[in-house]
């Protein structure tokens, strides 16, 4: 393996035809005992990368948080303000720019030194967090329990089920197909009879009430064509408006590079508030999958895919109270981020931590572990829910309860045993005594940009952690070692220093332990020098 920094240094640089007009080429040869992390956080399962497949930041995002950072556990990384492909072998680095002379920057000898280098000068932090109730308290999405039959008869159910088995108000999102059509922010009179009243029982309950949305606006309707007549829309190269195929169909799109397009859709949600008291909004899509400037145009004409998608969340940081699961280069900022739906199955499980810490990462770490069992509605819909995996909800909601933020979706209460559904309750129980400690460490991340879910060379350089992906540092004091598999048994790593776990026991560090790990049990160890 190449080693020497001359040889790092003067990368082989070559210029050849591809995509859109010249492109650059660097190879950047790995150091001895380097590792490299970035890119996409959907990638996170395979870093530190050994192999890498070539991945293009402008027009792949994975359902996430994709950004143009690379870094390395040497103090080293790659930026670049405009998006770039990547692979990787276990020899180094290939980059390709059609739009940045790219280079390899010296942050530090440290993975820790590398982030905070870049973070200083590229997403230097705002000084703000999100709405303290995101950390205190679980969320709580109605997708997997009434999917596209969002109704007010059925939101109210499930929120009095939350508070009647014991579990407490907190966030509550109401899902896709609530509105009239898309584009369009009234509630639709035949599901939701009274809208105002719901929202007023759901205050009531303790809730705060937030409304998914998205950019994407129904052809040929009343929307559509006003939107159009003010060209507040995506083009296409005719000048008519774009029709983009997502998840859900066919739509037309805000422009939201163009102003104005965001000040008419601020009045529109502004008012939705002032009409029902809702108090955000969970801003769905924004992907930078859904842009291509070769076949569109916009307001700006400057704008690519991912600068959609920065604008989307630019947007959404208007209103406190919000989430978003699409991000490009807004690192640093009082973002709510939700790392993208997920099948419920152990694989997916276990891609919760690794794909936590690269969002730290990126520099966003006011983050949400997807919800727990999965977000991803197939898993559940035309499922026999007697044989799901109940060890597998279990163990979802002891991730959750030591992250930043917990969501539930799935009811608990309906697919779980009594004892069950009481080990989840004690997860819940468990993220609000924490809270106190995770608002801590949010204020901390404000300041200094320092991920709260770390990464364990993040905060153990040299130590041997480098592909550790089944254990955590919450902040700077505590180890999380969650139970990702089926069995009541695991082991864990621990750092040099004094440590002492869940149920008191103390431990001098630098082995590795085997542990119990029964149902009702989520390892954690508190760092006591």
């Amino acid at each position: 393996m190449k080693n020497t920094r001359m040889i790092l240094l003067s990368a082989a640089l070559t210029l050849f035809a591809g995509g859109v007009g010249a492109q650059q080429k660097v190879e950047v040869p790995s150091l001895e005992g380097e590792y490299w992390w970035g890119g996409a956080v959907a990638l996170a399962t395979s870093m530190p990368y050994a192999e890498a497949k070539t991945y293009n930041l402008e027009t792949q995002m994975n359902n996430g948080l994709t950004g143009p950072f690379l870094l390395s556990s040497k103090g080293r990384y790659v930026w670049s303000e405009k998006p770039f492909a990547y692979s990787a072998s276990r020899e180094g680095l290939t980059l390709q720019s059609k739009y940045d002379n790219l280079s390899v920057q010296e942050g530090g000898k440290t993975l820790r030194d590398a982030f905070r280098a870049a973070s200083r000068k590229y997403f230097q932090p705002d000084g703000q967090i999100p709405e303290e109730v995101f950390f205190q308290k679980p969320q709580y999405n109605t997708w997997i329990e009434l999917m596209y039959n969002q109704n007010q008869a059925d939101i109210l159910t499930y929120a009095r089920n939350i508070l009647a088995n014991g579990l407490p108000a907190g966030v509550l999102m109401i899902d896709d197909n609530w509105q009239r059509q898309y584009g369009n922010f009234d509630f639709r009179k035949e599901a939701f009879p009274d809208a105002k009243a719901m929202m007023d029982e759901l205050h009531a309950m303790g809730f705060k009430v937030m409304l998914w949305i998205s950019p994407f606006v129904s052809p040929d309707s009343p929307e559509f064509r006003e939107l159009r007549d003010k060209g507040y829309l995506v083009k296409d190269k005719s000048g008519q408006p774009a029709i983009i195929k997502w998840w859900n169909g066919y739509s037309a799109s805000y422009d939201m590079t163009n102003p104005e397009a965001a000040k008419h859709l601020e009045g529109l949600l502004r008012e939705n508030q002032r009409t029902y008291g809702t108090d955000g909004f969970k801003f769905d899509a924004g992907d930078a999958n859904f842009y291509n400037a070769q076949r569109q145009q916009y307001y700006d004409p400057s704008a690519l895919s991912v600068d959609h998608t920065t604008a989307w969340t630019e947007f959404a940081l208007r209103f406190p109270f919000h989430e978003m699961r699409a991000n490009w280069k807004t690192g640093g900022r009082a973002v709510v981020q939700r790392l993208g739906d997920k099948r419920c199955s152990w694989g997916a499980l276990n891609s919760l931590i690794p794909q936590m810490i690269m969002t730290g990462l990126m520099g966003y770490p006011y983050t949400c572990p997807d919800m727990i069992g999965g977000g991803q509605i197939a898993s559940f819909v035309g499922v026999d829910l007697s044989k799901i995996d109940q060890t597998l909800i279990v163990r979802s909601a002891q991730v959750h309860a030591l992250m930043p933020m917990m969501q539930f979706s799935v009811a608990p209460w309906r697919i779980l045993t009594a004892e069950n559904l009481e080990a989840v309750k004690a997860a819940a129980r468990l993220h609000e005594v924490f809270a106190p400690y995770i608002l801590e460490c949010a204020r901390e991340a404000s300041q200094t940009g320092e991920p709260i879910v770390r990464h364990m060379e993040y905060e153990f350089p040299g130590e041997g952690f480098a592909t550790c992906t089944d254990q955590y540092m919450l902040g700077s004091k505590y180890l999380v070692a969650p139970m990702l598999g089926k069995g009541t048994q695991r082991t864990v790593k621990l750092p040099k220093g004094r440590w002492q776990d869940d149920t008191g026991r103390k431990y001098r560090g630098g082995s590795t332990i085997t542990l119990d790990v029964p149902m009702d049990r989520l390892p954690y160890f508190e760092r006591l020098d």
